[in-house]
């Protein structure tokens, strides 16, 4: 390896140690409780180090997002997804719960976190990423959705289709989010996550699918 190949992997490999740092304390601190210097003392860097990857907290914040949602739809585009479009929002949803399980810092982050108000104005790069089915877990969703209700699937009352995408996401979401921030609670006795994400889908699909004949 030559040493320009060298000083890129360090360089690549510092910017996500400060990713993960920061992710941690966005999750714990909330987006104002967070300063670059508190993400340099976390890892024990030099605030000055910090900005040679990131200009200031914001774009941290914005970059940190735009990757982890960006694992997300790599997700969804490497899931064996069937034709039929009700099978088809199975595994969306059985790959939603499943990148929660394994990345629940990534999941709190992007899902159980306020974003700062200043971040909810699209840049340059959300809008190349909005609506792209390729990019945009969102619009993978609300693709599926709207073929489903082409072939007449769902129950005759429901046309909307962002209505019914949000209540398909809100359903999986609230069982990983539930896991996530109760899961180590012995008050209750938990059943297996598995089933718990199993029947949570089932029955929603069951309530906004016409009854077959």
């Amino acid at each position: 390896m030559g040493v320009k190949e060298r000083r890129e992997r360090e360089k690549t490999e510092t910017r996500e140690i400060i990713l993960d740092a920061a992710r941690e304390l966005f999750i714990t601190e909330g987006y104002e409780g967070v300063s670059m210097r508190k993400v340099a003392e976390k890892i024990e860097y030099s605030p000055t180090a910090i900005y040679v990857h990131f200009k200031d907290k914001e774009d941290l914040f914005h970059e940190l997002c735009h990757e982890d949602y960006a694992r997300l739809a790599a997700e969804f585009q490497s899931a064996n997804l069937p034709a039929d479009p009700i099978a088809r929002i199975r595994v969306i949803g059985q790959t939603y719960m499943n990148f929660g399980l394994h990345y629940p810092n990534h999941f709190k982050l992007m899902f159980m976190t306020p974003n700062p108000h200043k971040y909810s104005e699209l840049n340059e790069k959300d809008k190349e990423v909005r609506g792209n089915p390729e990019k945009d877990s969102y619009a993978f969703l609300m693709q599926t959705v709207h073929e489903a209700l082409a072939m007449g699937v769902f129950r005759d009352e429901l046309k909307n289709a962002d209505l019914i995408a949000q209540t398909l996401w809100a359903a999986v979401h609230g069982v990983i989010s539930l896991h996530i921030a109760k899961c180590s609670d012995k008050w209750v006795d938990w059943q297996p996550i598995e089933q718990r994400a199993q029947v949570m889908l089932d029955s929603t699909l069951r309530g906004l699918v016409k009854e077959s004949k």
